[in-house]
């Protein structure tokens, strides 16, 4: 039996048995022409042929990883009754399903006192933390790093707070110098510290940040949308296993399952170690919590409407892969690091390339060397274009010049097109060796 077949089987098993669930009633199915319904669903899938190959290991671009089978059927199968998970009475199991699945999160962590819940995405998660954030220290400035994410400046331009960047360190990572020397000058409330950026997948020195924190009182916020799952890793360098140490320590965090939990897209989760910032969000609607005098997500979230079907998979998912360091997610997280520090050390020995710092999590960039550093972006792009042609699909970034060992190149501008790689598939640590001989063959 094939892959889909299989994961077709036990929907259909699983759908039995929820249908028999209800109460006595009697399945009601709306009756469908099969012939119109497949000839839509064969044109939808005609038109997803134009993608990349997400799913495959020869994917190393961007920050994709496909849901485990378990979460597609979860999802599937809640979608089915199509649960809302914002009053109870539009989502009872579903939302009793999300509580658990998130407290299990803040565990992780090391929290067991926290607020907190699921959300669409790592914006909406960040954008609740920073709402927060401004409630508690009204009129005062937050500030994240050169390379945290572009979405806290949006946000905080959307909430109406002031914003500012502080430089980063040659590894892509929060300056504590400049920070510090910033909140000499007063003003700030919040420091945004990113664990596991974007581009580089950097980890901000926590311990350091947490040091000044005892000296100048802001308040903190972790957006670990990324790297949030890494601590449950085994194979992190001691300095980046002490920022994870430290994680329980911050005010609020952001994780995204829908990155390195094997969710589908529209899963991410906000946690406040303070259960007493619940009071901001208070708000009437007699017309929507009425069924229970219960917690409600929806009194303890910024939106409304959100898919209990979201909740549904990633609480299967756990269940199947408990989120504990020796277990079979944690050693997922592990392979595809050791896959980044592979491809990374065929990098750095090879001269016809240029690197920055080692991969602190699954993420690492590089760039073909050349005489001038508009010559290397040049390059690099010609790069991505012919691994393409080899089915090995890579992505761009533009990065300062201060993140690589350039050597003796003219620095002839300010950031350097690179290359860059994301592992973020347990299958990329077998598959390395057979990246490298294709990006050998490119460069050549």
């Amino acid at each position: 039996m094939t892959r889909d077949a299989s994961e077709i089987s036990l929907l259909a098993e699983a759908l039995s048995a929820l249908e028999r669930g209800f109460d006595g009633l009697p399945a009601h199915a709306v009756p469908l022409d099969t012939t119109a319904v497949r000839g839509a669903l064969l044109a939808a899938a005609e038109r997803l042929r134009d993608n990349y190959p997400y799913q495959h290991p020869l994917y190393v671009g961007q920050m994709l990883k496909p849901p485990h089978p378990v979460a597609r059927l979860a999802y599937a199968l809640a979608m089915w009754i199509n649960p809302n998970n914002h009053a109870l009475d539009g989502g009872r199991a579903s939302s009793a399903m999300e509580k658990e699945a998130v407290a299990e999160i803040a565990r992780m962590v090391g929290w067991e006192q926290f607020l907190g819940h699921l959300t669409s995405g790592g914006t909406v998660a960040n954008l609740e933390a920073l709402w927060v954030a401004g409630r508690l220290h009204p009129g005062s400035t937050i500030v994240a790093s050169t390379q945290a994410h572009y979405t806290h400046q949006r946000i905080s331009g959307v909430l109406g707070l002031t914003f500012e960047t502080i430089p980063c360190d040659w590894r892509g990572r929060l300056d504590p110098a400049a920070l510090e020397r910033r909140l000499e000058a007063g003003g700030v409330g919040t420091v945004v510290a990113t664990i596991g950026t974007t581009a580089t997948g950097s980890v901000d020195p926590l311990p350091a940040i947490l040091e000044l924190r005892e000296r100048f009182g802001f308040r903190l916020h972790a957006d670990a949308a990324y790297g949030g799952y890494f601590g449950l890793a085994a194979n992190l360098s001691a300095e980046t296993r002490r920022s994870y140490a430290r994680l329980r320590e911050v005010d609020s965090i952001v994780i995204d399952p829908h990155k390195h939990g094997l969710q589908p897209y529209g899963c991410g989760c906000v946690l406040f170690h303070d259960p007493a910032v619940g009071r901001f969000y208070k708000h009437d609607s007699p017309y929507t919590y009425f069924s229970s005098t219960d917690l409600h997500l929806g009194e303890i979230s910024l939106e409304c409407s959100r898919p209990g079907a979201a909740a549904v998979a990633l609480w299967a998912t756990q269940r199947l892969l408990p989120l504990v360091a020796d277990g079979e997610f944690a050693r997922g997280l592990a392979a595809g690091r050791k896959a980044a520090l592979a491809l990374y050390e065929r990098v750095k020995g090879d001269r016809r390339f240029v690197t920055a710092a080692p991969p602190e999590l699954d993420i690492l960039v590089w760039a073909p060397r050349a005489a001038r550093v508009s010559e290397a972006s040049a390059r690099a792009r010609k790069l991505f274009e012919e691994a393409a042609r080899r089915h090995l699909h890579l992505a761009l970034a533009e990065l300062p010049v201060e993140f690589f060992d350039l050597g003796r190149m003219d620095q002839d501008r300010p950031t350097l097109t690179c290359l860059r790689s994301v592992l973020m598939k347990p299958e990329h640590r077998e598959w390395a060796d057979r990246i490298w001989g294709i990006l050998d063959q490119a460069a050549g």
